[in-house]
């Protein structure tokens, strides 16, 4: 009688935990949009979140200190004229963040440090290009401002968003709706889910397809893909009698799936979210009130259920902290941002270790901040490996966070030449007008100060 022998994993233990309800960001409108994004993105400055809005789109920004009740007069982002279906924060600039919306639009936008005080309604740059609503966006991992936008008009558009303009234009490749778009860890590949129950990996520059599968999954409710580090497909779907199914894939051999595991029978569209450094992957169900997670290996059967985290309240959607903003002295593997009907909740996912020293097993070096190639080299062809950082002594920046230029003189304006001139001259005299203040406000103090010494 053979005994059955339990698989080693240093993340058989990891569980989830909520944080407190003062560490938590109450009084939010989270957005009521029907529509299978993220709803929120987070990085160690700042947590961000779709909201209502009445006439328009608006997401809100919060440092990630701010937390308790949110007051409802807080300033939004508040630029779109429909409602806002996907935000992301940039990798390279933690106060840069892009949105995309029903409005056909995606714009960048600078959030100030330490948040901001009024409503903010002109982005940096607006790009245009898309006819219909635009619902998936993701930064390039390794370039610099290189930004990747999906719309329901089935198009993929590659964007240089410093020149403001589209640079790479996939149009006839996906037949229907695109489900999700992301790219592998250099940022060579695009891999795509479809309506047309397709997985794709696309060459980004060229826009042709490297190789397809079709229907990873049997049934017709929408299908998520996201690569591994080592290039194999992680993909989320349902089965012909709606189970909800997870499936490992090698692009190599794409004619059965490495391993292909049911789930439940969930309705819930199930959002990927993948750590390279721990080969860890969570899925969460949009409108369950729970956390999957599994451990993907190179032996059979590849993806190994470790545990879940259960809660009461559903979620609306989820964020998820890039790692250089955890807490590494608590063992901090992951920390999700769950989205509810009007506050954002904090979930830490731990290994439990009794040391308190700097655990090296679970924290290999990491993808830092900084760029590996510029936008202009990337698109002619150069590729960039990211660059790790160490997180041992807790991330702290040694160099400036990459400074986020818009070459205005590139970007393509309608604005007549006069236009602009006028603009400068407005300027001009705005600055004037505040130095004229500053003199009036220094003289009147310089007066009390006599007055003061007079007294006495």
């Amino acid at each position: 009688m053979s005994r059955k022998v339990v698989r080693t994993s240093k993340f058989r233990h990891v569980f989830g935990q909520a944080v407190k309800a003062d560490q938590c960001y109450d009084d939010i409108r989270i957005s009521q949009m029907t529509w299978d994004s993220n709803f929120c993105t987070v990085n160690p400055k700042f947590v961000a979140m779709i909201v209502e809005a009445s006439g328009g789109g608006a997401f809100i920004v919060l440092p990630l200190n701010k937390t308790g009740r949110i007051d409802m007069s807080y300033p939004n982002v508040c630029g779109h004229t429909g409602p806002v279906l996907d935000i992301e924060f940039c990798p390279h600039n933690d106060n840069i963040i892009a949105s995309g919306s029903e409005d056909c639009s995606v714009m960048i936008w600078e959030i100030p440090d330490g948040g901001l005080i009024t409503p903010l309604t002109d982005p940096v740059v607006k790009l245009e290009g898309h006819s219909k609503r635009v619902g998936i966006l993701s930064w390039h991992p390794t370039a610099h401002n290189v930004l990747m936008s999906a719309g329901c008009d089935n198009v993929v558009i590659l964007w240089n968003v410093a020149r403001g303009e589209a640079v790479v234009r996939i149009d006839s490749v996906h037949t229907d709706l695109i489900y999700s778009a992301c790219w592998n860890r250099d940022g060579s590949k695009i891999l795509t889910s479809c309506k047309d129950k397709t997985l794709r990996i696309l060459d980004p520059r060229k826009g042709t397809v490297l190789v397809e599968k079709e229907k990873p999954h049997e049934g017709s409710r929408p299908v998520r893909a996201v690569f591994m580090s080592d290039g194999k497909i992680l993909s989320t779907g349902f089965s012909r009698m709606s189970e909800r199914q997870v499936a490992l894939w090698d692009p190599n051999n794409f004619g059965e799936p490495l391993t292909l595991q049911e789930l439940d029978t969930g309705s819930g569209v199930l959002l990927p979210f993948y750590d390279p450094d721990t080969g860890v992957v969570y899925l969460c169900g949009k409108g369950d009130s729970s956390i999957r997670y599994f451990e993907v290996t190179d032996e059979a059967p590849y993806v190994h259920f470790l545990s879940m985290y259960s809660s009461k309240e559903s979620q609306k959607g989820m964020g998820y902290m890039p790692k250089r903003g955890l807490e590494v002295n608590k063992c901090e593997i992951a920390r999700f941002y769950k989205l509810h009907e009007r506050k954002c909740e904090p979930i830490v996912m731990t290994v439990p270790r009794k040391s308190d020293l700097f655990q090296e097993d679970l924290y290999p070096n990491t993808i830092g901040p900084e760029p590996s190639v510029e936008a202009d080299e990337w698109f002619e062809g150069k590729n960039g490996q990211p660059i790790l950082i160490s997180l041992k002594d807790g991330f702290v920046a040694t160099t400036k966070a990459k400074e986020f230029k818009v070459h205005k003189s590139l970007l393509k304006t309608t604005t007549a030449s006069a236009g602009n001139q006028h603009d400068n001259s407005g300027d001009v005299q705005s600055l004037k007008k505040e130095v004229q203040d500053l003199k009036a406000e220094i003289e009147a103090l310089t007066k009390r100060v006599k007055e003061l010494e007079s007294k006495h």
